[in-house]
């Protein structure tokens, strides 16, 4: 039997499990045969298998430094996180070339992840560029803002 307890500091640990702790219900619903008791600011991990109980404690590792770096973590950011991705190593550095625009107070409209990057890359060579994915990753807002550019 393999047991960690983590120790959660500097974030709210509402912001990390969730409300009715949903985000920390994605990774149990992901690892069945680890138990994850949440009493405040510890966690407990146990499980037979000590790969599984470090993997557990490696995405939540990640939950918190996601929360610390970027101030927020939703529920598709540990969607990809319990699916074995970083959803924020895609988020491309802010260059002057991400600028898309600026808005009437000056304020740059930019590509904020990889993907939105490549989408204003291809619109400069090609004359008609589809976008398919998930609903609330910007497909739209970045061909809008292309399209004022324009």
């Amino acid at each position: 039997m393999s047991e960690i307890i983590l120790t959660i500091e500097d974030i709210d640990p509402v912001e990390l499990y969730g409300e009715h702790e949903k985000k920390l219900n994605l990774l149990r619903a992901a690892y069945p045969e680890i138990t994850i008791t949440s009493r405040g600011n510890y966690l407990k991990i146990s499980g037979e298998k000590k790969k599984n109980t470090q993997d557990v404690k490696a995405k939540l590792e990640l939950m918190v430094k996601a929360l610390k770096q970027h101030k927020k973590l939703s529920k598709q950011d540990v969607e990809e996180i319990v699916n074995g991705n970083n959803p924020f190593e895609n988020r491309i550095k802010e260059t002057r070339n991400s600028i898309i625009l600026y808005t009437r107070d000056g304020k740059p409209i930019r590509a904020k992840t990889a993907n939105q990057q490549k989408l204003v890359e291809s619109t400069e060579t090609n004359d008609i560029v589809f976008a398919i994915g998930p609903a609330g990753t910007g497909k739209t807002y970045t061909a809008v803002a292309l399209a004022v550019k324009a």
